[in-house]
């Protein structure tokens, strides 16, 4: 498999400890995805009652399509890290910051 390294802010907390790639409140997913265009949701997360053998991953932000957020700059988050939990009734970018 062919890999690519890049800089990405990181994920710093996930506290969705119920999500497929939660381990000891960090996201291990290789990159998220952040919003639905309007709401700063998590778009990887998902439930399930394994979880994810990949400890050794740091997850990164791939993508984020909320161009509200002072933090996007041409659908990329641009702040060092970000914060994931419960906001409402859906999992959240808690970094989220309006323009």
């Amino acid at each position: 498999m062919k890999m690519i390294t890049i800089e990405t802010p990181l994920v710093s907390e996930c506290s969705a400890t119920e999500c497929a790639y939660n381990l000891g409140k960090n996201c291990h997913a290789r990159a998220i995805t952040i919003g639905d265009g309007a709401h700063p949701s998590c778009d990887t997360f998902f439930s399930n009652r394994n979880h994810t053998k990949a400890a050794m991953w740091a997850a990164g932000i791939g993508a984020c399509k909320v161009v509200t957020c002072q933090f996007n700059d041409d659908f990329e988050c641009i702040t060092e890290n970000i914060r994931v939990g419960r906001s409402k009734d859906e999992i959240s970018c808690l970094t989220f910051a309006a323009r």
